[in-house]
This record gives structure tokens, sequence and C-alpha cells, in this order.
């Protein structure tokens, strides 16, 4: 009994997902719900076979290129900015207020305007998914820093050491959880910014396929491409949590 109860404590959100396709399943069949308007799980699963498996990996990938490379330009801009920020109180003030009219400007708004400005190709949909996923980044990193006890900081200061070296020995290893947990959150907003990219402007990902298939009322491709983002945002948050496991095992005490 106890070995069935772990095995079930171990597994709960697996066993609520079959549950979730199997009730699914029967409530679409039993009340013959048209497939145009909410396909079964098994119509959902027979669309897969209605592209050659070259186009999904095609389609996936486009999507998945456009994500790591806003994530990486968003981390690459926005821990610079949190340092910033925590050095200095005159930074704090000039970039603080931008960050948060950058963050309450609806991105879904602009990106026609990004578009047209930065023309068609990758980089306006970097550019949108950067937007998109930087701003907690920002914050978590620059609370992290803020938030290195005071006996940490005197210690450096008392042994004469240059901020620089305060930053990157003391303030830096104490921010990664923060960090990480930061990241975990915008790789997956990443996806979200690459999907809303290719609704303005795309010849190819799993947001254009879903755009297209729903304009054509292949509802079930359109959910075959909504579950193919939702892995590849599950394995990009696992990758990360993975990455953080072997490189800096110490700092997942304090997530």
């Amino acid at each position: 009994m106890s070995m069935l109860r772990r095995f079930g404590y171990r597994y709960a959100s697996f066993l609520v997902f079959i549950l979730m396709v199997i009730v699914w399943e029967g409530a679409c069949d039993l009340l013959k719900v048209p497939p145009y308007i909410l396909p079964a799980p098994s119509a959902i699963a027979k669309a897969f076979t209605t592209l050659p498996l070259q186009r999904w990996l095609q389609h996936s990938w486009a999507t998945i290129e456009v994500a790591l490379l806003g994530f990486i330009m968003a981390t690459i801009i926005a821990v610079p900015l949190a340092i910033a920020i925590t050095r200095s109180k005159l930074a704090s003030r000039i970039i603080m207020p931008w960050l948060i009219v950058i963050q309450s400007t609806p991105i879904v708004a602009i990106a026609p305007i990004i578009v047209v400005t930065l023309g068609a190709g990758t980089f306006p949909r970097v550019v949108i998914t950067t937007l998109i996923s930087f701003f907690p980044i920002v914050v978590s990193t620059a609370t992290g820093l803020a938030s290195v006890p005071e006996e940490y900081t005197e210690l450096s200061r008392s042994l004469r050491a240059p901020q620089s070296r305060e930053y990157w020995q003391i303030r830096m290893p104490y921010t990664l959880p923060y960090i990480f947990s930061a990241l975990r959150v915008a790789i997956t907003l990443s996806i979200v910014g690459a999907v809303v990219a290719e609704f303005v402007a795309a010849e190819h990902g799993l947001g254009y396929l879903i755009l297209f298939s729903t304009s054509s009322f292949k509802i079930a491709t359109a959910f075959a491409a909504l579950m193919l983002l939702i892995m590849s945002s599950l394995l990009l948050y696992g990758a990360l949590t993975v990455l953080q496991r072997r490189l800096f095992p110490w700092s997942e005490q304090r997530n």
C-alpha cells in the first residue's frame, strides 16, 4: 500500500494528465462535439500524421530558435542592467522608469510596428521575444544583488577588495538562485514571445502553423502544434533546471 502511495505521489501530475485526456475523449464522444470546435485527443494525435515529420521539426525548430535567441539576448541585456541599478542610485532612477514603461506597453500592439521598422526576417521576431522575456531577469537579479547580507559586503570592504571583486565573488554567487528562478520564468516567456512574433510576421514556426490551421478550420492540427509548443517550453524549462543542478548545485538549496 505504501509503495502504491509513493507511486501516486511521484507521478501525480502525469496521472492527472491521463485522467484529463480520458475525460476529454469521453466528453467529445458522448456529447458529439464537432471536431472544428473542440477535437478529441485521438483526433489531435491523428493530426500529427497530416504533415511529414520533417515539416513538424522545421516548424518546431523555427520557434525554438527565435525563443533561444531572444532569451539569450534578454539575459545579456538584463543582467548588466540589474548590476547598474544596484550599483548606482542615479542609474536606478534613470533606468527603472523606462523598464516599467517597456513592461507596461502591450508587446502585441507594438509588434507590427517593430516588424515594419526592422523588416521581415528573424531579427524583429528576436527583438519581440527579448522585450517580452527580459523584465523578470532584471527585477529578480536586482533583488538578489540588493539582498546580500551586510556582513558579507562589510567583510569585503574591510579587506579593501575592489567593488568589482565584491560583485563577482560575493554578490553574483549569492544572487544565482534568484537569477535561475528568473531564467526559468523568462524561458517560458520567450516561447510566448516567439509565438506572438510569428502571429505578426512569419512563414514558418508553430505559431504560424496555429494561425494558418485555424484560418483553414484545421483545429486538430492547431491543437497538435499547441502540444508541441507546451512540450518545447517544458523541455527548455527542464534544461535550465538541469544546467543549474550540474553547474551550481549549491544554489538550489535557497530556491
